[in-house]
């Protein structure tokens, strides 16, 4: 065995008593690393630009929904659909989220000594986070069904409307006929 600086031994790398352990953290490293560079993905999210607002007590929520002013069927069509890309976003974010949580809590060792113990309490923790991003998906599903009951609801209303605001057809000018 070789010796350090200050005269102790110190036990190579390919020694089965520490190399397993030492191996087994460069593993768990390399794979929290690699889960967080493969897995993210390009996110885009759509700001509302509400500088006003937030000086007059606006909140942070300001930033990923717009007002809830449903004064008409554009604005309500607006809302769901704002609501229901914020929702889909915040799903793939915090599934991603509760896989690396996942991958870094199974490298903790367990306190017992269990074959499996780091795995299984990781994956519990886990879990809760894997429910909110299932919450997430629901309430981008439910957003987008929303703006579809709106439509079936007031569809009356809505083609009432539609038909008035169409503008009556104007003659046009053929000028190639003589």
């Amino acid at each position: 065995m070789a010796r350090t600086t200050n005269g102790q031994r110190r036990r190579p790398a390919s020694d089965p008593k520490t190399g397993k352990f030492a191996s087994a953290g460069a593993a768990a490293g390399g794979f929290v690393g690699a889960m967080s560079g493969s897995f993210v993905p390009p996110v885009n999210i759509t700001v509302n630009n509400n500088k006003g607002a937030a000086r007059h007590g606006g909140s942070r929520s300001d930033l990923l929904l717009p007002a809830p002013e449903f004064t008409s069927p554009a604005l309500v069509r607006n809302y769901c659909n704002t609501l229901r890309a914020a929702a889909v976003t915040l799903s793939i974010e915090v599934a991603m989220g509760a896989e690396i949580l996942k991958g870094v809590l199974a490298a903790v060792p367990d306190p017992e000594g269990k074959a499996f113990g780091s795995r299984i309490r990781a994956a519990k923790v886990a879990r809760k986070m894997n429910k909110a991003a299932d919450d997430l998906k629901s309430a981008a599903k439910n957003a987008a069904a929303c703006y579809a009951v709106f439509q079936q609801q007031y569809e009356e209303e809505i083609n009432r409307v539609r038909h008035r605001a169409r503008r009556p057809v104007q003659p046009v000018m053929n000028w190639a006929q003589q």
